[in-house]
Formats: C-alpha cells, structure tokens, sequence
C-alpha cells in the first residue's frame, strides 16, 4: 500500500530526517557559548568566542534603532 504524499509529509520520521543532528540532541546549546545582554534579560548563544564584541555591538545597534522607530514623535 503506497503512502499519499500528503501522510508522509504528516509523518514524524520524515520530518526528523530533515533536522540537523545537533538539533535533536537535548540541550542543543551544547558547545555554545552564552552572552548575557540586558542585564540578564536577554541571552544569545554564539559558537565562536571571538565574535562575542561584535555579537554586543550588533544586538545594541538593532535594540538602540528599534527603540528610536517607536520613541520617535512625528514632527508637525
């Protein structure tokens, strides 16, 4: 009896064969290296150790512009 697409797609096995191996794993953040940002309200997990700066400067870049899009009044 041959499997309608529509069941396969719906089948867990199939959609497991597409998640990377990491991923699957418990506590997928293993070899991870964890910046807090915030004050402790936000964490990022990088791999490399050495982008930690520019990780900080991006997430202050993109927070400081986000902020400014709603702070901002428009002028009359």
């Amino acid at each position: 009896m041959k499997k309608t697409t529509l069941e396969y797609r719906m089948m867990l096995e199939h959609n497991r064969l597409k998640i990377p191996n990491a991923k699957l794993e418990t506590g997928s953040v293993t070899g991870l290296f964890p910046i807090i940002l915030d004050g402790g309200r936000t964490t990022i997990f990088i791999s490399d150790l050495a982008k930690e700066a520019e990780t900080r400067e991006r997430y202050n870049l993109r927070r400081d512009s986000r902020l400014n899009i709603f702070t901002k009044k428009p002028k009359v």
